[in-house]
């Protein structure tokens, strides 16, 4: 099992809550397990884009506090396109960090901001 520090905290497949407000345990996702869709949103966003959708890259306010909380501003999100939507679905990564295209952490969520799972790239 692989061990790896993820924006302050341990991870050993499991992700534990940060303070009261994140009192989720989040499975943890290696990047290779996202859709392909998702493995391509991922990329985009440490090339800084282009991304397709207009709301790529805008604030998230983790209104649902899914996530840890932080300053506003801190969290972006970008769509994963889902086959056959019409509209943006509901896949998304949302990532925090200070520079966007090098964020500290990135989160999946399959069902509009319901749960997330962190994302981590695992070493070969």
């Amino acid at each position: 099992m692989f061990v790896l520090a993820l924006a302050g905290l341990a991870c050993t497949g499991l992700v534990h809550a940060k303070s009261e407000s994140d009192s989720t345990i989040r499975a943890a996702l290696a990047l290779s397990e996202l859709p392909a869709e998702g493995q391509q949103t991922y990329r985009l966003i440490h090339q800084g884009g282009p991304f397709p959708y207009e709301k790529d890259g805008t604030v998230f306010g983790n209104r649902e506090r899914q996530l840890p909380r932080q300053a506003r501003g801190y969290y972006r999100e970008y769509t994963v396109k889902t086959p056959g939507a019409r509209d943006r679905g509901a896949r998304r990564i949302v990532c925090g960090g200070e520079v966007p295209k090098q964020p500290d952490a990135c989160y999946y969520t399959a069902d509009h901001y319901a749960s997330f799972r962190v994302i981590v790239q695992t070493k070969n």
